[in-house]
């Protein structure tokens, strides 16, 4: 019998944000048909773990989070960075997909103004990080941000089974939708995105017309059976 592939590590994050009914609508994204992995489905913003996200470099970088608290939250099986470097691949995947950026000054409060410039400038060079022109510790040196992993509330965990050729260990992760910004509606990653219900988007899924893999569709079941944002943010911690 061949050897199962080793998983890699990744992390995915589900962005929520309210809806006019008084519950929460998820965004989600449909991969291009070019790409190799997963053409065409729809999937939530992530993707590997680099080693640049648990580098020492980015340790230093990181706030909202220690290493060791980390460890704890993801039980104790993976080297403490790892474990961080889990919330920093959840961020900036996030940040290169959709251009959602949770970075904060490391001098301090900025002002709206500055905020806005550092805004800006972030997302001029979303496209080189993704690309993979310049590493993600690199990009916040240069503006000397820091990442800010607090608003994403860890809460669900897969493994892809041993006959898949690909594997991934993937840790998912819940972040609010910030007041002041918008996810992009394509990149390089993405064909179209949208804002939908987490029953609607099974329903949809039913219909065979909203492809998705099987972790996807666990996670909108787990979803599905909350009311609103406010009961998420009680039940998972949610900022």
């Amino acid at each position: 019998m061949a050897q199962s592939a080793t998983p890699h590590p990744a992390s995915t994050v589900v962005l929520v944000r309210p809806d006019s009914n008084g519950r929460f609508e998820i965004f989600m994204n449909r991969r291009p048909e070019k790409m190799d992995a997963y053409p065409g489905v729809y999937v939530f913003p992530g993707g590997r773990v680099d080693r640049s996200d648990w580098s020492a470099e980015m340790m230093g970088l990181t706030c909202g989070l220690t290493p060791s608290a980390a460890q704890e939250k993801l039980g104790g099986e993976l080297d403490a960075e790892l474990c961080l470097g889990h919330w920093v691949a959840a961020v900036r995947e996030l940040f290169e997909e959709v251009g959602i950026q949770f970075f904060l000054p490391r001098d301090g409060a900025a002002t709206d103004l500055v905020q806005q410039e550092i805004f800006a400038r972030l997302g001029e060079r979303r496209s080189a990080l993704q690309q993979g022109k310049i590493d993600l510790p690199t990009l916040l040196l240069s503006e000397r941000l820091c990442c800010d992993v607090s608003p994403l509330a860890y809460f669900y965990h897969r493994i892809t089974p041993e006959h898949y050729l690909v594997r991934f260990d993937t840790r998912f992760y819940l972040a609010a939708l910030p007041p002041d910004q918008s996810p992009l509606h394509t990149s390089e990653e993405v064909s179209e995105s949208l804002w939908i219900s987490p029953k609607e988007a099974l329903e949809r899924s039913q219909s065979g017309k909203f492809p998705m893999m099987p972790p996807t569709v666990a996670v909108l079941r787990n979803l599905s059976s909350h009311r609103s944002l406010a009961e998420l943010r009680e039940v998972f911690s949610l900022r």
